[in-house]
């Protein structure tokens, strides 16, 4: 199986297990190895007491991405610490995007850039995460 293939079906594992994204609505766009990108909309349980998105649920699709990103080599991995950088905020009904790049992989550490933007491609947040490979794989 050549690597894209194989980030794929990597995808298609993961995507029937995660029931948190699944739950807020999360769509996965496009996955290559080292890449993913996903969305969700804004709705109105995601609003908080000023009315804009929480910023968990930004973060929660940042870390979605990242997760999809950096599992997609087929070895499973796991967040060993992340950020995020809040820029703008994110109105009920926006469509967010996640855009998660891996930017360096050495031994088990892998790290991932991700950035979060509005349907009119305005930057609402960057995210950095580290990740840890564990055993296994999600596909054999």
């Amino acid at each position: 199986m050549d690597r894209q293939a194989l980030a794929q079906a990597a995808g298609e594992a993961i995507l029937r297990e995660d029931r948190a994204s699944k739950f807020l609505g999360m769509k996965l766009e496009e996955l290559k190895p080292g890449y993913a990108r996903m969305t969700m909309l804004v709705t109105e349980q995601m609003s908080n007491a000023q009315a804009l998105c929480h910023g968990g649920l930004i973060f929660a699709l940042a870390d979605s991405a990242f997760g999809m990103a950096c599992n997609s080599h087929n070895h499973k991995a796991l967040a060993a610490s992340c950020s995020i950088d809040f820029l703008a905020p994110a109105h009920l009904g926006d469509r967010l995007t996640a855009e998660c790049r891996e930017e360096a992989h050495a031994g088990r550490t892998g790290i991932y850039d991700a950035k979060v933007t509005n349907q009119k491609g305005e930057l609402i947040a960057v995210f950095r995460g580290k990740s840890a490979t564990v055993k296994g794989k999600w596909v054999e």
